[in-house]
């Protein structure tokens, strides 16, 4: 009898947690769809952003950067949003990449003004499908999180890593050379990326020091290889 009660017991333990949990999402569905959506690019101009003018442009309706071998970048440089984000907030877009590494910076500081160079969270893209999706932090800590890893890093720094999905698979969902979809979810300290909507990585950031609140977003050049990548329908929701 005792054994009977403790497994009704733990069904009803797992029942009550799946139902906190889909209470959950459905109370963040709701959330973002209450926030207001706002277009970060007009598809037209580069109002509302900054960074070097012979390296950004608008092409075709969607933000264009390109380096050549020609004339290569010594350091990474990026095209910054002119306002910073605060609190909670889901940011998607559109990309598409030739050759090189990119990446979308959120909840970042600007360290070199002059020469558009930023430091925080970024959201991966590359040209060989190995580091789109991961969490890296620009002049930091370096890779928080893999593709296909939960990954906690703890108030004294430790980092705690659960692998919930293949990062071979999750690369199959990427299409090389043509347009996907960029999701960034931050809610708190908890930041997610999605890419076409398949979860990439999912970090809990509890760092004093060093995890970030609020920031500025934006578009990374990186050094080295000559690169082409566009960016489009860039939007936010923000909530407290």
């Amino acid at each position: 009898m005792n054994r009977i009660l403790c497994l009704l017991t733990l069904v009803v333990s797992c029942t009550a947690a799946s139902a906190r949990a889909d209470e959950g999402k459905t109370k963040l569905a709701k959330t973002i769809q209450g926030a207001k959506t706002v277009t970060l690019f007009d598809g037209k101009t580069l109002d509302g952003w900054r960074g070097r003018e012979d390296l950004w442009s608008v092409d075709q309706g969607a933000i264009f950067g390109q380096t050549t071998d020609e004339d290569p970048i010594q350091q990474n440089t990026f095209l910054i949003l002119d306002r910073p984000v605060t609190g909670s907030f889901e940011l998607t877009l559109q990309f598409k990449m030739i050759g090189g590494n990119s990446g979308i910076q959120y909840r970042s500081k600007v360290v070199d003004e002059e020469k558009f160079v930023v430091s925080g969270y970024q959201a991966d893209i590359d040209a060989t499908n190995r580091f789109a999706g991961i969490l890296y932090e620009e002049k930091g800590r370096g890779i928080l999180a893999t593709r296909g890893q939960q990954t906690t890093i703890w108030a004294t720094g430790e980092k705690t890593t659960e692998e919930f999905a293949s990062a071979d698979e999750l690369a199959n969902s990427i299409h090389l050379g043509e347009w996907n979809d960029y999701r960034i979810l931050v809610r708190d300290n908890q930041l997610e990326h999605f890419i076409n909507e398949t979860l990439m990585v999912r970090l809990v950031d509890q760092e004093p020091g060093k995890k970030a609140d609020s920031g500025i977003i934006a578009l990374q050049l990186h050094r080295g290889p000559a690169m082409k990548v566009w960016f489009k329908n860039i939007q936010i929701r923000e909530w407290k």
